[in-house]
């Protein structure tokens, strides 16, 4: 399989290392034509407003928002704010996720915190690593709650979309990279091993 990583600004290099120990091949996203072929997509943490700027200054906005609509993508972090269909206080990006949150809820990078998270079909629990986290406020009827932490929904899932509040890139556990690369096997035989071809 092919995996890219939006390698605009953040922590993308944490998701190449992670995807490489796990015997896949990590591809760097900066322009539409990045998006060809490939079987999946992370959008990661960072800062959300710089990645929405830089993204529409060759056309990746749109590029992406085509992409996520037939293939699989996980949104961490800023990555999932990127994804979510409403977001207070601002004009939603991709709008492919069927959730409305708000930024920075979880409190200031020196207010990052450690959180045991109980998430369905993982044995034994996953350490969440929160940093300048988004809330999740609402979610559509189509949208799966995957994990909570303090009653607030912080692992979603909708069709092949995913959605992370916490850093799962910074705890050397790849199981949720690994639910990520099962999500794209899937979707990749559903799909025959069809390509995506981005548009220029």
């Amino acid at each position: 399989m092919r995996i890219g990583i939006l390698a605009l600004q953040g922590a993308f290099a944490e998701h190449a290392q992670m995807l490489s120990a796990l015997g896949t091949r990590p591809e760097l996203v900066r322009s539409p034509a990045h998006l060809d072929g490939l079987d999946g997509l992370i959008l990661p943490g960072g800062e959300s407003t710089s990645m929405r700027r830089l993204a529409g200054q060759n056309g990746l906005d749109i590029a992406l928002r085509d992409f996520g609509k037939i293939r699989p993508v996980w949104g961490v972090c800023a990555g999932l704010i990127l994804l979510a269909a409403k977001v207070e206080g601002e004009e939603p990006f991709l709008g492919l996720m069927d959730m409305c949150v708000a930024r920075n809820a979880y409190g200031r990078q020196r207010e990052s915190f450690v959180h045991d998270l109980r998430i369905e079909g993982l044995v034994p629990h996953f350490s969440g690593v929160f940093i300048r986290a988004p809330r999740v406020l609402e979610t559509g009827p189509k949208v799966e709650i995957l994990a909570r932490q303090n009653g607030a929904p912080v692992f979603l899932r909708q069709g092949c979309l995913l959605a992370t509040s916490f850093h799962p890139e910074l705890t050397g556990d790849g199981r949720v990279h690994g639910l990520f690369l099962d999500v794209c096997a899937k979707g990749r035989a559903e799909a025959g091993g069809g390509a995506f071809a981005a548009q220029e």
